[in-house]
C-alpha cells in the first residue's frame, strides 16, 4: 500500500494518538512518543515538514510490529485507504 508523501512529523504524531501514543518529550526537532497498550513502547518521530518515505515506513513498521499487525493494516487504519 502506498504511503503518503506529504505527511509531517507533527501530523503523524497526531494520527498515532488513535493508538494511545502520546508525546512524552521533545529534544530539538524530534518527538518521543510512548504508548502503554500491549506493553510499553517508544518511538521517535522527526518533527520535519514532510517525512521521508523510508523514515515513515520504518516508523509504521515498528508500530505495526508492536501491535502484532501488518504495516498495510496499520496504514489502512491510520489513513483510511
Amino acid at each position: 500500500m502506498r504511503l503518503p508523501r506529504d505527511l509531517s512529523g507533527k501530523e503523524l504524531a497526531s494520527l498515532l494518538e488513535a493508538l494511545s501514543y502520546s508525546v512524552t518529550r521533545q529534544t530539538g526537532s524530534h518527538l518521543r512518543l510512548t504508548t502503554h497498550e500491549n506493553g510499553e513502547h517508544h518511538i521517535t518521530v522527526p518533527r520535519h515538514s514532510s517525512l521521508r518515505v523510508g523514515t515513515l515506513g520504518y516508523i509504521l513498521s515498528e508500530v505495526a510490529e508492536h501491535f502484532g499487525t501488518t504495516r498495510d493494516q496499520l496504514v489502512e487504519r491510520l489513513f483510511g485507504r
